[in-house]
């Protein structure tokens, strides 16, 4: 996935976004990166690539995305595309896992 590709999808946060604030900021725990217009507050889906980021803040290793980098989601299934992202989102709802918030990006399709 590329820097410019949404991570959240209920507040429309891309990943340069995470990034950024991740930088500036310094949060000094991954839930505090909800101060970035929100991500991670709505279905849930982005907080495992929040944690990842995160995490290579904390390792000095967080770098600007590049694609095939994004990160393992919840069911550990390594998105290398913002569809494949998007489809793993809405399979996560659809199964019960979560619940957009209002204004969210709209789920594809089901297959």
């Amino acid at each position: 996935m590329h820097s410019d590709d949404t991570i959240c999808y209920c507040f429309h946060v891309s990943k340069r976004k995470i990034i950024n604030y991740i930088r500036v900021h310094r949060p000094r725990r991954a839930s505090q990166v909800a101060d970035c217009g929100g991500a991670g507050t709505g279905c849930g889906w982005c907080i495992p690539f929040i944690k990842k980021y995160f995490g290579q803040f904390e390792a000095g290793t967080l770098q600007p995305a590049e694609p095939g980098t994004l990160g393992q989601g919840p069911d550990q299934h390594e998105p290398t595309s913002a569809e494949e992202y998007a489809a793993q989102r809405a399979k996560y709802i659809r199964e019960g896992h979560g619940r957009p918030a209002p204004g969210a990006i709209p789920l594809p399709p089901a297959d």
